[in-house]
Parts: C-alpha cells; sequence; structure tokens
C-alpha cells in the first residue's frame, strides 16, 4: 500500500499485479511503464508483466495475486479510501474467479475502509457482481476514453455494486451525450505524462451536464498535459470535488 497523490482517494492498494492492453486509453498507461520501472529494479513481484516494444514498455498480459499483499488492509490503523489494483485490473480475464475472491474477502472483512475498484472489462465485473457478496464499502467503476467505448456504462448499470461510478480518464475524445443514468459518480481528467493526448474543454462540459441531469457527482480530476500542475485542475472557474458519499467514519 501506498498514499496516494490521486486527489480522488487515499490510497493505493496492489493486490494483482499486471494487465494487457484493453483500448486507446490504455497507450500511455502510466502503470504500464511504471510496472517496467519496478521489474528493471528486481521488485520479484512485477516480473514478466511487461516487455519492450518499439522502445516502450508494454503489459505482457501476465497478471497475477500478490498474496503478502492481501494482508495489507488489515494493517491500516486507520480508515482510508482505497484504489484497488491501480497497476492491474482486479477483472482481467486471466485472473480467476478463486483469485478475484481472496480480494473480495478481504474487503469485505475490513469495512472501516472504502474500496474504489475500477476495470476496463464491465462485461466480466457484471457478470460477477451477480455471484459476489454485494458489500456496502466497495465502489465498483468504469473507465471510458471516447464515445466508441461508452457502452460500457450499459454493462456497469448491470453490476450489483453499493456504488457505481465511471472515470472519463484519460479523456481523448468526446463521449457525446452520455447516459449516467443508474450512475453514482464521474471523474474527468486529462492524460498525463510523455505523450500526452490533449483534453476539449467541451468534452468535460458534456460530461458535467450529464451528470447534472441523472443526478451524479461530478469530480474534475485534471487537465493533464505534460506538466499536470502547470494545467491545473479547475474547470468554469472551479474546482469540482464532489463524492456520492461521505468518507467511512
Amino acid at each position: 500500500m501506498a498514499d496516494s497523490s490521486i486527489e480522488w482517494t487515499d490510497a493505493t492498494w496492489n493486490p494483482t499485479v499486471g494487465c494487457s492492453i484493453a483500448s486507446p486509453g490504455c497507450t500511455n498507461c502510466y502503470a504500464m511503464r511504471m510496472a517496467a520501472r519496478l521489474e528493471a529494479m528486481g521488485m520479484a513481484k512485477y516480473a514478466g508483466t511487461t516487455r519492450k516494444s518499439g522502445g516502450r514498455a508494454k503489459w505482457t498480459g501476465v497478471v497475477q495475486v500478490d498474496h503478502a499483499a492481501l494482508s495489507t488492509p488489515y494493517k491500516w490503523k486507520s480508515p482510508k479510501r482505497v484504489f484497488v489494483n491501480s497497476m492491474s485490473d482486479l477483472f482481467h480475464e486471466n485472473l480467476s474467479v478463486e483469485d478475484i475472491r481472496l480480494v473480495w474477502d478481504v474487503m469485505e472483512a475490513t469495512p472501516e475502509h472504502e474500496y474504489q475498484v475500477l476495470t476496463k472489462r464491465p462485461e466480466r465485473m457484471a457478470e460477477l457482481s451477480h455471484g459476489l457478496p454485494q458489500l456496502p464499502n466497495v465502489w465498483l467503476g468504469t473507465s471510458i476514453e471516447s464515445i466508441d467505448h461508452a457502452d460500457r456504462l450499459d454493462h456497469l448499470r448491470q453490476t450489483r455494486a453499493a456504488i457505481r461510478f465511471v472515470s472519463f480518464e484519460p479523456l481523448i475524445a468526446s463521449v457525446g451525450s452520455v447516459d449516467m443514468s443508474d450512475i453514482d459518480w464521474a471523474i474527468v481528467g486529462g492524460e498525463s505524462g510523455p505523450q500526452a493526448r490533449p483534453m476539449e474543454k467541451d468534452w468535460v462540459d458534456e460530461i458535467l451536464t450529464a451528470c447534472r441531469n441523472a443526478g451524479a457527482a461530478f469530480f474534475f480530476k485534471q487537465w493533464g498535459g505534460v506538466q499536470k500542475k502547470k494545467t491545473g485542475r479547475t474547470l468554469n472557474g472551479q474546482t469540482y470535488d464532489e463524492f456520492p458519499v461521505p468518507v467511512l467514519a
């Protein structure tokens, strides 16, 4: 676990590692670059998760459970809001239902924490959620980068979850008049880091309008860019730090 600089969470927890590219939003994935760096530094849990292609790190599709990390939430002394698998995807097809259940059991046993799970594979999440306990402290979400993948929201709506949320990050194209019905929360952010693709204000305003129409909370994370601190996170002259529910006390 590491304390996180991500604006919408307190900490990250990676009980699984590894992934594979699912859609264009993955092209400049920070986790992919970081996994390659950690593997080069000799961190055993990332061994075999990346390869070099065209001079860049790419996921290999190797996804595995880090059994040592499963005990981490039991050690936290105060309640936290936790982004689960910032370096992986809990609903990746190379993780078995038994693997996912190991993580689920920990989240169920530590109700003092709120867990935020994001996937680019919401169809599998929707299917498996009906065979897993619906936990009040687990938020389930999907990532959408453009209108080409807006159908992920349909799978999210079919997911059993206390909170359903969507991360429009990196937002690399318009999502149009997206339907946010039965979705509790939206995060919006531009791509950051090397080769970051630009985000247009109109794309963000479309999502803000959709959230207001559906009664969903709206969180604007960043404009992004090569130097995201300079571009900031102000939209329409204000910051949007809305959450669907308060932090657990």
